[in-house]
């Protein structure tokens, strides 16, 4: 009911189902499209990220009173072919519309159009598991695979754009399409807020740095190393490795300089951190048109908040499986993309109106497995305890029945079973496969106790069929 409330507040299924054509007779309509997909969508955020368990939540009287009908005497939820055939009704142009839905959504979060707003992107490894188009074999992550772009707001944690891509590097130009058309329409709704992008070293193309240069468009992108780099900074590394020399175990120290690459039109201002410690030196860049704040600030604050990205990624892809694109057109599985981040969107709502003093006012989405023993939460391997989950505390006591891995998971750890009986002797079975085959062939049996009374000696090394 709570994600039912969120999903009228927001209005995000029927925004999404006004998207999509409906050509059917409207006297003769079942399931309207904004109900399919609310129920898709509420699937998703409560852990059922199949179509197929539509099947078994469609007559659920939970899903049905979140979904506006009845939950006894209502009419059924729409079934699994009913979901998949709409997943795959859209086309092209749809498909662009639904994405246009989402970045809406995220410019009305907003009550006033901010001074300054920062874009994180990143892609993602999607492995697939069938003939899907535009997969491909990507030789860094062995595995044939999509690279999903995703797009965030890391400062509100609130998703921009994701889009389905092959599973190679994104090219130079291929970035500066998707910015041009991002930056392009969230221009006409904010035209004087300043946008900065950023991301990682493959995303740092001259192709993008120039188009964002010629747009107004600020950048941080981190900047691979090479031989030119480490000389131009050669003398600040020096100075922090023989500091470091003495008892300290590690030194951090700071440097920029203007960089120009064979490939750039002019220079720019780059950014290094230079780390010694006992195992030698490490040196990192970024590259960036900021002109403002030192090269520790650009660094340590600016460019290292992008790892907050990698967490919202996790989110939207682990705990709402938004990597379960299993059909075989792609724009079906661009579909399926689009209703994981309208979940995203319902967990989103229901965290931010959670007290900031409460601990689930920065939860994790997913459910976890069942706690450990004498009441202690499960900790990473650093020893650190996991922060709360969203959607079990939130689901205590529902009527829900449990996703097939957690009632899998659930009987393999936390299932309380009574031990098993001994066997007699006679009926307990054996590890050894002679005596297997023994049990199962008699006649073999009394062969080998007759060749164990044999006078006839056998060759060392060799052995008979039964032993």
């Amino acid at each position: 009911m709570l994600l039912a409330e969120a999903e009228r507040r927001l209005g995000i299924a029927a925004k999404l189902a006004a998207a999509i054509p409906d050509g059917r007779d409207a006297s003769r309509v079942i399931h309207p499209l904004a109900d399919i997909l609310r129920a898709r969508i509420f699937a998703i955020a409560c852990g059922y990220e199949d179509a197929d368990d539509l099947d078994s939540l469609r007559s659920d009287p939970a899903f049905k009173l979140a979904c506006g009908r009845l939950p006894d005497s209502g009419r059924d939820l729409c079934s699994q072919p009913t979901m998949s055939r709409w997943e795959n009704a859209p086309d092209l142009r749809s498909v662009i519309r639904l994405g246009r839905v989402l970045l809406d959504l995220w410019l009305a979060s907003y009550p006033a159009p901010p001074a300054a707003v920062t874009l994180d992107i990143d892609d993602t490894c999607d492995v697939v598991h069938g003939h899907q188009q535009l997969s491909l074999f990507n030789a860094h992550y062995d595995e044939r695979c999509f690279l999903p772009i995703h797009v965030y707001d890391t400062a509100t944690g609130r998703p921009v754009a994701m889009i389905l891509r092959p599973g190679r590097t994104p090219s130079g130009k291929e970035i500066r399409g998707h910015l041009r058309r991002l930056v392009r329409h969230i221009r006409r709704r904010w035209p004087i807020t300043r946008i900065t992008i950023r991301g990682d070293s493959h995303y740092g193309r001259s192709e993008v740095m120039d188009w964002c240069e010629a747009n107004g468009v600020d950048y941080l992108f981190g900047l691979p190393g090479n031989r030119v780099l480490d000389r131009l900074v050669d003398e600040a590394a020096d100075d922090i490795r023989t500091r470091r020399a003495g008892e300290q175990p590690c030194l951090r120290g700071f440097a920029e300089t203007r960089y120009r690459a064979r490939s750039w039109k002019r220079e720019r201002r780059a950014c290094a951190r230079i780390e010694a410690t006992k195992l030698g030196l490490d040196v990192r860049f970024v590259v960036t048109s900021l002109a403002a704040g030192t090269a520790e600030h650009v660094y340590e604050v600016l460019y290292c908040a992008r790892g907050q990205a990698e967490n919202l990624i996790k989110l939207h892809k682990t705990q709402l499986a938004s990597d379960r694109t299993s059909c075989r057109a792609p724009l079906a599985n661009q579909v399926r993309l689009v209703l994981h981040t309208a979940a995203y969107w319902l967990m989103l709502r229901l965290r931010d109106a959670i007290p900031k003093a409460h601990a689930l006012a920065v939860a994790e989405f997913a459910t976890p497995a069942p706690e450990a023993p004498q009441n202690r939460r499960p900790r990473h391997r650093d020893h650190v305890a996991r922060p709360p989950r969203l959607r079990r505390s939130l689901s205590r006591g529902a009527a829900v029945p449990t996703p097939r891995y957690l009632a899998r998971r659930t009987l393999s750890i936390g299932a309380a079973t009574a031990p098993p009986k001994p066997l007699p002797e006679t009926a307990r079975p054996t590890s050894n496969p002679v005596e297997r085959q023994r049990e199962k062939n008699p006649k073999a049996q009394a062969r080998s106790i007759s060749q164990l009374g044999s006078k006839t000696p056998r060759p060392a090394g060799v052995m008979n069929k039964t032993g």
